[in-house]
């Protein structure tokens, strides 16, 4: 089927406007998503029609929207290739997912003395629950380093996997800069040395063919908002059999079977790791995102966003002034660049003043920044429905900036 990017468009209400007398260019997709149509239906519909509490009622209501909520499960499930749908935990997103394999599997896990390897790469939401764990356990957080052209230098990250290892804990698609990381291979080495792996997904969930059985990853994380999803909701995926080994990660609610005052049995997989009211709505509207993104199809959606970045590419490489940060060999759908005499923000600001929304700033990834020796970078960031004209509206855009300043 022919990828038609008009037609996507028409799907999205939020994209046909204008923003200070111009259309509206929406390049900060690695933030957050817009939502199509189907998925807004899909929240208005359960709150009109649906609102009720799940698993424990016997009226129509709370059994239509469990219904709702465990077919969402399923979809999560089969989207990204899981075993079970015990092994797709709700939770507010991928912070929340990495939060609780930290917690949770970190508690019974890592001792003083023992290692978690990470990447230079990585989100501060991959970086900072580590720390917690290794604070709290006197372990040891390792940093595999990367080069000048934003990738993890792979030698270094198999050199540094040791017998102390306990987990490797690597971003799938960098947030900062659009590196892919080879993920196959680092699990492949990761296991050999003894180690779990989680994939921080939340960048690559909506860009890349994400299958659990083909990676044999033990954690993943991802997030609905930067699916084309609601706020608020995102999966953790985890084997079975790790998760059967995990103490729950909150007490309340639907993590319960049986409580009495000198002890508490935990309910089965996965709603072990789901205490109190769940965000239902949001799983619903996570569901009907899927459903959207399996009708385009993300092969489709890869290649035109490869396009893109492509196009943005020659056109920044030609751009006087303009320093690409990032130039791995495999990225996708991020443009991260600084202009010579312009802060970041100050770009931010000038663009968003042209109808151009991009985001200007660390990225959640300070570390990325110090590397590079910058304080900030500009982000564009392409999604399905970007084209080739906003990508010429942002390079516009940026040579006004440019004038101001000169």
């Amino acid at each position: 089927m022919m990828f038609d990017v008009n037609k996507i468009r028409a799907e999205f209400p939020i994209l046909h406007q204008q923003v200070y007398d111009h259309p509206l260019a929406y390049l900060d997709n690695a933030a957050t998503t817009q939502k199509p149509q189907c998925v807004i239906d899909a929240l208005r519909r359960y709150y009109e029609q649906e609102n009720a509490n799940i698993h424990r009622g016997v009226h129509y209501l709370s059994e239509k929207a469990t219904a709702k909520y465990e077919t969402a499960r399923e979809k999560v499930r089969a989207f990204i290739n899981a075993g079970s749908e015990r092994e797709i935990i709700f939770v507010r997103g991928a912070t929340e997912a990495i939060n609780l394999v930290a917690s949770s599997w970190g508690r019974v896990n890592v001792k003083a003395g023992d290692e978690i390897l990470i990447t230079e790469l990585e989100h501060h939401s991959n970086i900072v629950p580590w720390q917690l764990l290794c604070e709290q356990t006197g372990s040891k957080l390792v940093v595999a380093p990367i080069n000048e052209q934003g990738e993890v230098i792979p030698g270094e990250f198999e050199r540094l996997l040791s017998p102390r290892t306990r987990l490797a804990a690597i971003s799938h698609l960098s947030n900062a800069l659009g590196t892919i990381n080879p993920v196959k291979k680092m699990i492949e080495l990761a296991h050999q040395a003894g180690a779990k792996v989680l994939l921080d997904g939340a960048q690559a969930a909506a860009h890349l063919n994400v299958d659990m059985q083909a990676l044999d990853v033990d954690f993943y994380a991802i997030s609905a908002h930067k699916m084309y999803g609601p706020t608020g909701i995102g999966a953790l995926y985890a084997k079975e059999e790790i998760l059967e080994s995990m103490p729950p990660y909150q007490g309340g609610g639907d993590m319960i079977s049986m409580v009495t005052f000198e002890k508490t049995h935990y309910n089965v997989l996965p709603y072990r790791f789901e205490a109190g009211t769940p965000n239902i709505a949001g799983v619903i509207g996570f569901g009907q995102a899927i459903d959207w993104l399996a009708s385009v199809n993300v092969e489709s959606i890869a290649a035109h966003e490869h396009a893109l970045l492509d196009y943005a590419t020659q056109q920044a490489t030609a751009f006087p002034g303009l320093r690409l940060i990032g130039t791995a060999a495999d990225r996708a759908s991020i443009l991260s660049f600084t202009l010579e005499s312009v802060h970041p923000h100050d770009l931010g600001t000038i663009l968003d003043r042209e109808g151009v929304a991009i985001r200007a700033g660390h990225h959640c990834a300070m570390p990325v920044m110090e590397h590079f020796g910058v304080p900030a970078t500009a982000r564009a960031s392409f999604a399905a429905y970007n084209t080739v004209e906003e990508v010429d509206a942002l390079f516009a855009a940026l040579k006004k900036a440019q004038d101001m300043f000169a």
